[in-house]
């Protein structure tokens, strides 16, 4: 496999923000719906990552009306974005000196199931926006993750990349991008392939000298 470039998953690849937004949703939902007596957790946020709005909606609100559902969710989603940019998640242990490696010898991508601004929160908290060439989100295009892959694939002409993702559906986004996959066995998902796997992100560039 010699790929021209890397995509990754943002939540549970490159960094955990579950705890943030969990706050950040819980003051939403506290400020803004004093109705809802609902407070999200750490497990709430795990379970829907990598879910669209209108799935999250229905996931969380299972019993309120699902329009109501969705300007909730939508409400929480829109102010997060605000919350991370200016207290960011927690990255991976030694992120940016993987990106720093990676940047150097392919074009590197994000590609992830959130709404707009929501990458944007992540490469301006923790400034590693130089190391990312373009990103998209089913936010900016109302698609999902793998007609997403290959809108960006065709947009930046990418020929061979692969995709680092921690779910199931990742895995399912890659196979019908028709790309490789490699799952990233420390986040949040399981899947249930024999797949090349990483215990660790800081293992991902001999990953990639090792597959030249």
């Amino acid at each position: 496999m010699r790929a021209d470039s890397i995509i990754f998953d943002l939540d549970g690849t490159l960094w955990d923000s579950c705890e943030e937004v969990a706050n950040s949703w819980s003051k939403t939902l506290k400020e803004r719906f004093p109705d809802i007596d609902r407070t999200i957790t750490y497990q709430d946020i795990k379970g829907i990552m990598g879910m669209v709005v209108e799935e999250i909606a229905v996931a969380l609100f299972p019993n309120i009306e699902k329009s109501r559902a969705l300007e909730i969710t939508n409400t929480m989603c829109e102010e997060e974005c605000s919350y991370l940019a200016s207290s960011g998640g927690k990255l991976y242990e030694g992120l940016e000196d993987v990106l720093k490696i990676l940047s150097k010898q392919y074009p590197l991508f994000i590609v992830s199931n959130c709404q707009c601004g929501y990458i944007e929160s992540f490469l301006q908290y923790h400034k590693l926006g130089t190391y990312f060439q373009g990103f998209l989100c089913s936010g900016q295009t109302g698609k999902k993750k793998g007609e997403n892959i290959k809108l960006l694939m065709k947009t930046y002409g990418l020929k061979q990349p692969i995709y680092i993702g921690d779910t199931h559906m990742d895995y399912e986004a890659t196979k019908q991008a028709n790309i490789p996959f490699v799952y990233a066995a420390y986040g949040f998902g399981t899947v249930s392939d024999d797949l090349p796997a990483l215990s660790d992100i800081r293992k991902l560039p001999a990953y990639m000298e090792c597959n030249k």
